[in-house]
């Protein structure tokens, strides 16, 4: 009769093992500060509107730098070619200013002025010298005992 060959089905020989990986736990850096949360207080006595700052005592809006006896405001242009405005402030009559282009390793290139300036907000233009090679240099102003420095580019 007839043969009748039956193919017997197998079982997979192949495991497949599912495993819980162990999560890497990355650590944030906490960053510890004493900052005091912001906490609007409403309808306070001396607020106005609906909502006052978080704090109760008055701030004082307006920056009095009467202590400073200068103070540089701008320098303009910056990168400068030939001319170089700078305005600054002084705080005491009779404060003999030097004004000085210094290159960066701390040489001094040229001294732009050296006088005495009144009290009050100063406008001085100075034409920057032809032997200085176009650059990065500081400008460092000197009034009585105190000195600012601001960088400037020379092209």
């Amino acid at each position: 009769m007839c043969g009748v060959n039956s193919w017997a089905q197998q079982a997979d020989s192949i495991r497949i093992s599912l495993k819980n990986r162990t999560k890497k736990v990355s650590r944030i850096p906490e960053i510890k500060a004493n900052i005091t949360p912001y906490k609007p207080l409403y309808m306070t006595v001396g607020g106005s509107g609906m909502f006052n700052t978080y704090s109760t005592t008055p701030k004082n809006t307006t920056v009095v730098a009467k202590d400073k006896l200068l103070t540089i405001v701008k320098i303009y242009p910056n990168p400068v070619e030939d001319q170089l405005n700078i305005i600054l402030s002084i705080g005491k009559d009779g404060t003999q200013t030097t004004i000085k282009i210094i290159d960066l390793l701390g040489n001094e290139v040229a001294t732009l002025s050296n006088e005495r300036l009144n009290a009050g907000e100063q406008t001085k233009s100075f034409v920057i010298p032809n032997r200085i090679n176009p650059g990065i240099y500081f400008l460092r102003v000197i009034a009585g005992s105190e000195s600012q420095v601001k960088r400037i580019s020379v092209l």
